[in-house]
């Protein structure tokens, strides 16, 4: 009878301390997800100008500006506004861990076009209060009311599009439940919902997919947002608003096929390019004259 008490002792100590390592590992992976390290806005800068010419920006008219979001999040930002007066803006969202100067590359693209750039700091990032990424589902809402900011501020002859990268992307595909009032949308290696993604991390992580469920919960429990719902696919089921999806066929991170997804789920007009040897947020950069006649052709194609 004692051996078989210590027996079922050593198999409960056993068993509580698997139990902890478990939460635990469930904990940091938890944090990993959802918070991790962001860059600063001077590390953010530093290296968009080590990596391509960001001196135009120097010489660019601008307006700081803050606005509340729909909980009253304050969120930071610029106007970059374009030498030659111009009533077509577009707003610009960057990718994780980034801020609003990751913007940069595609807004020297637009300056060219004839463009007003705002870029900002999403949710989480740049200037503004640290707190959880819920991968588009608070930043859609987020940019949702930046477009009613801006339309109210500019006026009705203002034409408003938007463009983002990444986390930027799939911002701006969730954006579109709550806008259709808007003149495009273009979408940069974005993905369809951050399930596909973080399974493919874990895949090469060598960590079990059978987490999934446990992490869904976890987000759950914590933010209140299970993983299950961060799907900025499904604000394409009643879209009209003309998007561009755009991706590199290299991409190992988020892979081409969450473009090729959406570009099937939206009702409204769509064009899709897939750039030949770019991986993830590397399309501009392996071939800008490529990126950036798309780019011309798709927002010609919206006048005619």
């Amino acid at each position: 009878m004692i051996i078989k008490n210590i027996n079922i002792s050593i198999l409960a100590v056993i068993f509580i301390s698997i139990l902890i390592l478990f939460l635990a590992f469930v904990s940091m992976l938890g944090k990993n997800i959802f918070y991790g390290e962001g860059q600063s806005l001077e590390e953010s800068m530093e290296w968009q100008s080590e990596h391509y010419d960001t001196s135009f920006y120097n010489g660019l008219q601008k307006e700081e500006f803050t606005v509340k979001s729909y909980d009253s999040y304050v969120l930071h930002g610029e106007i970059l506004k374009n030498p030659t007066p111009s009533s077509k803006y577009v707003i610009i969202s960057h990718g994780h861990y980034d801020t609003r100067y990751g913007s940069l590359k595609y807004a020297s693209i637009y300056l060219s076009l004839g463009y007003n750039c705002i870029i900002y700091d999403l949710r989480g990032h740049g200037a503004n209060r640290r707190t959880f990424c819920s991968y588009s589902v608070r930043e859609g809402k987020d940019l949702a009311g930046l477009v009613h900011y801006f339309q109210e501020k500019l006026g009705r002859n203002a034409e408003i599009g938007l463009h983002g990268e990444s986390l930027g992307a799939a911002t701006t595909i969730a954006s579109l439940k709550d806008v259709q009032n808007v003149s495009f949308a273009v979408a940069d290696c974005g993905f369809s919902d951050i399930e596909n993604v973080l399974e493919e991390i874990w895949r090469y992580s060598h960590i079990p997919t059978a987490i999934g469920p446990v992490m869904n919960q976890y987000a759950k429990l914590s933010f209140g947002i299970p993983i299950s719902a961060m799907r900025p696919i499904d604000s394409l089921a009643k879209n009209q608003v003309p998007i561009l999806f755009i991706h590199g066929e290299a991409d190992q991170y988020i892979l081409p096929a969450n473009s090729e997804r959406m570009y099937e789920a939206t009702k409204g007009k769509r064009d899709l390019l897939l750039v030949p040897k770019a991986g993830h947020a590397e399309s501009v950069f392996v071939n800008k004259s490529l990126y950036t006649e798309k780019l011309k052709d798709f927002l010609s194609s919206l006048a005619s």
